[in-house]
């Protein structure tokens, strides 16, 4: 475990955590090295860099993105401190052919997820793809085919199911700690701010705009939608609820030992961003109704960053004889009479609200890829079945709100009874862009 003071924070350290070559070069079993790509570096990519630099015996070979200022900022945050410039590539598709490349990573917008790891998985490649998995159902289905196909390992990046602590947690509630744990509330809060008016432009000449769309069917560049307000646009985003909801959602099905529920409703309504070309909630309250009277709760806030038990983000547990908060940063538990009886911390932080996230337990998460890779574990932490539900339940949160109806759902297959909820199982690409299975 790391002390606090070892991570490094922040979107302009992320590379600063990178080992030199003379510090590789001392490590034993070189030639058992593994070669990371980490495609999409503008966001959430920053974190993987520094997760797996930290990662023992594992090299940081390539970096792709195809907006050419954001690999040249890169490039210039690692010769700042000294640090070797992985290869760069605008295009990720010649980054596959690389065979010397072994785990490539895709923190690119939700929408091109699953294209860019399929491509890769099908390319040869082992991947660790950010959450969410995909724009709808479908994708995850395709994703699960091709892993399944091709036998290369895939983590989905849920970190949390990576988190000692939380770990922890789940052991005591299979211990009867908390008794019979019949609900989980789970939140999301944050006060973002508008993202404007925007209108038709040409895009920056830095940015390969068809490239940035990937499988999205073509639309005229935008000026307010790059690099992160597509989050909040249908044709591009799938909203607060897979965008952050999934993390809490799957760490409550996961410690409560469910999968898909039998009934979905969601409230949704837009409080804050009217006068905008934000074109979704902003507020959600979603039910997950389960079979014995067991629910899942999640509130979505992207304009309130009220915090509920001095956390922005987290999930509650109640159970017949105690309760517990946790999140990525520990647990605590309670007695029936709302007593704290139990605190645990981690050892490092993870950041819970900023739009990198940075923290240890990125490390863990890649750590157990590369040792599930090594033969050094048997079991991936958050594989594609788990990530394929709990994205999933998320898509079924939109699909309920969009069609503005409750939903009945299959709990074997996570399909709805509703035809025209299932009009968004699936997604249309752009020709020459399918997501193959």
């Amino acid at each position: 475990m790391m002390d606090r003071r070892t991570l490094i924070k922040g979107a302009g350290a992320a590379v600063g955590v990178a080992m030199s070559a003379s510090s590789y070069a001392r490590i034993k079993g070189a030639n058992d090295r593994l070669n990371v790509a980490v495609i999409g570096v503008n966001g959430r990519g920053q974190a993987h860099i520094a997760a797996f630099s930290k990662v023992p015996n594992v090299s940081l070979s390539h970096i792709a993105d195809c907006d050419s200022a954001v690999l040249a900022k890169r490039g210039a945050a690692f010769a700042a401190r000294g640090l070797p410039t992985p290869k760069m590539e605008s295009d990720y598709r010649r980054l596959l052919q690389n065979r010397d490349v072994d785990i490539v990573t895709v923190a690119t917008p939700d929408f091109s997820h699953v294209k860019v790891a399929t491509d890769a998985m099908d390319a040869g490649h082992h991947v660790y793809c950010e959450k969410p998995v995909g724009l709808a159902p479908a994708e995850g289905e395709a994703m699960i085919a091709m892993q399944k196909r091709t036998g290369r390992k895939l983590q989905i990046g849920n970190q949390q199911r990576s988190s000692p602590e939380t770990r922890q947690l789940g052991e005591l509630i299979k211990a009867g700690e908390l008794g019979h744990v019949y609900e989980a509330q789970t939140w999301y809060a944050m006060a973002r701010r508008p993202i404007g008016r925007g209108h038709t432009a040409p895009p920056p000449a830095t940015l390969n705009w068809d490239m940035w769309q990937g499988p999205r069917p073509r639309a005229p560049y935008r000026s307010n939608l790059v690099p992160y307000n597509w989050h909040w646009v249908w044709q591009y985003g799938t909203g607060e609820i897979c965008n952050n909801g999934m993390h809490e959602i799957d760490v409550a099905r996961w410690l409560m030992g469910l999968e898909y529920p039998r009934r979905v409703t969601a409230h949704g309504t837009r409080q804050f961003f009217k006068n905008d070309d934000w074109d979704m909630y902003d507020a959600m309250d979603l039910t997950l109704a389960y079979d014995g009277d067991r629910t899942i709760r999640w509130e979505g806030q992207s304009g309130n960053a009220m915090e509920r038990y001095g956390r922005g983000r987290g999930v509650l547990l109640l159970g017949t004889k105690g309760s517990a908060v946790v999140d990525r940063n520990g647990f605590e538990l309670f007695d029936l009479a709302g007593k704290q009886v139990r605190v645990v911390k981690a050892a490092a932080d993870s950041a819970t609200t900023n739009t990198v996230g940075e923290g240890i337990l990125d490390i863990y998460h890649a750590g157990n890829l590369v040792d599930v890779i090594r033969g050094k574990a048997s079991t991936l932490n958050s594989p594609i079945a788990e990530g394929h539900i709990s994205t999933t339940i998320c898509h079924l949160g939109n699909m309920a709100y969009r069609t503005n109806a409750t939903l009945t759902i299959d709990p074997a297959t996570g399909r709805p009874a509703s035809a025209e909820a299932m009009k968004l199982w699936s997604v249309d690409y752009e020709p020459g862009w399918e997501v193959k299975a």
